[in-house]
């Protein structure tokens, strides 16, 4: 799956749009950790709450959590050019899933 990030055109764009992604298929999605940056989580588990309270009001709703939230794993540069692994979650907004 592709993960371009997608600039917004004008000046004026959203944070929140500055940092869409989209898959392949064109499908608009997020990274949680960006996410999580843009809303001022200073460290990622406070965040990780939220992304469950979510994903219990989206179960709530009548929405399948699978098509709206994916787990992964992305790589985060550490020292000296090094990588290492973390969990993060790939957010929609819309109805299809991201798979």
């Amino acid at each position: 799956m592709a993960k371009k990030m997608v600039q917004a055109a004008g000046a004026h764009a959203s944070p929140f749009e500055q940092i869409k992604r989209t898959n392949d298929a064109g499908m608009e999605f997020w990274s949680s950790r960006d996410f999580s940056e843009i809303l001022g989580y200073g460290d990622y588990r406070n965040f990780e709450g939220v992304i469950e309270k979510a994903k219990m009001a989206c179960f709530n709703s009548g929405h399948r959590v699978e098509d709206h939230f994916v787990d992964i794993t992305e790589m985060i540069e550490i020292g000296k050019g090094g990588q290492r692994p973390v969990k993060a979650a790939l957010l929609s907004r819309c109805p299809r899933s991201l798979l």
